[in-house]
């Protein structure tokens, strides 16, 4: 049985995610004909990449990304690091024909994926973005009920992914907090919205954007007693028409006081409507109107859909009646980019898909900026 050596460069929060992933795969999937084994991973300090070697069972820690990227005794690299340090590592990772798991956003400007568009046609790995929400039961099957034509010709949609983390004026500043490594709500939970709009709806055309900054100010993460300003949004609000005519919003804040990790998809057709929330993803929520509405309104109204964790075969574990988590849906994810690279063919999210994102992205910066509409470039 082919065993895959796996890299992991970043090993904060999403770095544990993806090894999670790793570790557990033979648990949710059966006969699976492959296994993983996390044998690298890079920090940028000695004592976390001792930490991570020690966590992950004796992984090699390093603190140079190319250690993992052009490291013949590596096949997988996984990128987890903050956004500003993506673009080298992928490029390296692409130069040396690894296959390529790379969290999203891709890079932090249109430019930097543009490289990464360019030495595309040269390289020969297989590639996927980290982007989960499309691997929910009910994100899978909203996407079936489009493509069978249940909404009709789809009309408008609203998307909204709500957190509440940046309303706290005493969390210090982190590179989350700055553009310039890719910081801001736009690249964070916007990224998502946009892409599981396009997963559904297909790509946007032009948008027209404002963006809001709340806490212009956060203490210094090594001197509180220094107030230092941020210079990337806290909110972001979109008025967005895609290819297909359809028209909606698309919001992405973490000023939503009371929201945890919430996003909500309404989509409406001539035919019927489909919503899907992640605070509650054990269902996914249709409206058909070709029910009858008579007599004393019939059988019409929201049905509520009990995707669960049907996600077929080869997924077995756990039962399909129990509820589902966010962390399921990344073990989807990566099990869709493991079993693509196993087969030998393309994964979908590819980074193709992340550069499409960069582009929507800057469109979006380019609007809040200017106060116009602006077209997405390609």
């Amino acid at each position: 049985m082919k065993t895959y050596r796996i890299g992991i460069i970043g090993f904060g929060y999403i770095g544990k995610v993806h090894a999670f992933g790793h570790e557990n795969l033979r648990y949710f999937f059966q006969d699976l004909p492959f296994r993983s084994e996390i044998t690298h991973v890079c920090t940028s300090h000695g004592k976390s990449a001792e930490a991570a070697s020690k966590f992950l069972g004796g992984a090699k820690g390093c603190l140079d990304y190319r250690e993992i990227t052009e490291n013949p005794d590596v096949d997988v690299v996984h990128i987890c690091t903050p956004n500003h340090c993506h673009k080298d590592a992928v490029l390296s990772a692409m130069a040396h024909n690894k296959h390529i798991y790379c969290d999203k956003p891709l890079t932090v400007t249109l430019d930097e994926a543009l490289e990464i568009e360019r030495a595309l046609p040269s390289y020969k790995g297989i590639h996927q973005m980290t982007l989960q929400l499309r691997f929910f039961p009910g994100t899978l099957r909203a996407r079936q009920l489009v493509e069978e034509g249940f909404l009709g010709r789809p009309l408008q949609f609203r998307c909204s992914f709500l957190h509440s983390g940046n309303i706290d004026q005493k969390n210090p500043l982190r590179w989350r907090y700055e553009g310039a490594l890719g910081g801001g709500v736009i690249a964070d939970l916007g990224s998502h919205a946009f892409d599981l709009t396009s997963f559904l709806l297909g790509p946007v055309a032009r948008v027209s954007a404002m963006s809001q900054l709340a806490v212009s100010e956060r203490r210094s993460l090594d001197d509180p007693s220094k107030l230092l300003p941020v210079d990337c949004e806290d909110a972001m609000f979109a008025l967005v028409e895609l290819e297909n005519g359809a028209m909606g919003t698309v919001e992405a804040t973490k000023l939503a006081t009371g929201a945890e990790d919430e996003m909500r998809l309404e989509i409406h057709g001539t035919q019927g409507a489909i919503r899907f929330n992640s605070m509650d993803p054990h269902h996914l929520d249709i409206y058909d109107v070709r029910q009858p509405d008579a007599p004393i309104g019939g059988t019409r109204g929201w049905t509520k859909v009990d995707t669960g964790q049907r996600f077929g075969p080869p997924a077995n574990f756990p039962a399909t009646k129990s509820t589902i988590g966010w962390l399921r849906a990344h073990v989807q994810c990566l099990y869709n980019f493991m079993d693509c690279v196993h087969r030998g063919i393309p994964a979908d999210p590819g980074l193709e898909q992340g550069i499409e994102i960069q582009r929507v992205m800057d469109a979006v910066k380019r609007s809040s900026a200017t106060g116009a509409w602006q077209v997405v470039a390609r």
